[in-house]
């Protein structure tokens, strides 16, 4: 079994979930928002152990940039030798352009 990869956020990646979290608070359902998170944090914490497990995105074919699909969000992270950085969590009907 390979080393476990450091899994880090960058701004743009905790930005988006503070706009989850606003998205559910302000219609007054915030647990929604905080579950959405926290299982958003655990498709993250999966990616320690097998960061090639999510697909290339599509909209660039590039390797180390992948990501996974948690409904309706798409996990968007780069990945190196022994890193992971999650860099977008979009809802899943956006595209990402170059």
């Amino acid at each position: 079994m390979s080393a476990r990869h450091t899994v880090t956020f960058a701004v743009s990646a905790v930005d988006d979930l503070e706009v989850v979290r606003a998205w559910y608070a302000d219609p007054g359902v915030p647990e929604v928002g905080e579950r959405l998170i926290a299982e958003i944090v655990s498709a993250v914490e999966r990616l320690q152990s097998f960061p090639l497990s999510g697909r290339v995105v599509p909209e660039f074919g590039i390797d180390g940039l992948r990501e996974v699909m948690h409904p309706p969000f798409r996990i968007v992270y780069r990945v190196g030798d022994a890193w992971v950085r999650v860099v977008r969590v979009w809802r899943s009907e956006r595209r990402m352009s170059g």
